[in-house]
């Protein structure tokens, strides 16, 4: 994975309560065993309308919204099944940060698995940035070393479980997290 010390991008703003699994990646797009090619079926009941066509109406299809990769929403972002394909769905469409008050905790735990840093903020600072991004294109810069959020005339702090910024800081999985003590269980093997 792609360490994330800072990100600096384009905000799309979604307020929509609730958003589960299934929304994210729809069931029948769930085939692929590989991580990658999901981003094409990110939100694709809402993306789309019956004939294939994007529907104008949903936010990611809107034209400020187009190459963001910081995505605001709102409460519960994440709930249903724990689904990993959720978030390969949204890395894969180009989200490197999501910002919302509340996330499921299995959601949560495999963007950040999956080299997304999920963002649990107030909520009146949520509303500030979806009302903003409702009709506007602006940009934010994260610094997860600094746990700050900045730009446009916004400013906030974030917390962060420290075993899960480090990994995300130098770009680890838990295989790699493993792998930084090789040496170590290796000598431990030889003693075995």
């Amino acid at each position: 994975m792609e360490p994330i010390v800072k990100h600096q991008g384009t905000v799309a703003a979604m307020d929509r309560v609730n958003v589960d699994t299934d929304q994210i990646i729809p069931k029948q797009f769930l085939k692929r065993v590989e991580r990658t090619g999901f981003g094409q079926f990110l939100f694709y009941d809402w993306r789309f309308l019956a004939d294939g066509s994007p529907d104008p109406s949903f936010e990611l299809n809107q034209e400020h919204n187009q190459g963001a990769t910081i995505l605001v929403a709102a409460h519960n972002f994440g709930c249903g099944s724990s689904r990993e394909h959720a978030p390969w769905a949204l890395h894969d469409y180009g989200f490197k940060v999501i910002i919302a008050p509340s996330f499921a905790d299995i959601f949560y735990n495999n963007c950040v698995k999956n080299g997304m840093l999920p963002i649990r903020l107030d909520e009146k600072k949520v509303q500030q940035l979806l009302q903003k991004g409702v009709s506007e294109s602006f940009e934010l810069s994260i610094s997860l070393e600094k746990q700050t959020i900045s730009g446009d005339g916004f400013e906030s702090t974030f917390e962060i479980d420290p075993y899960w910024r480090e990994m995300l800081l130098n770009g680890w999985d838990e295989i790699g997290l493993t792998l930084k003590y090789e040496d170590q269980i290796k000598a431990f093997e030889q003693k075995a």
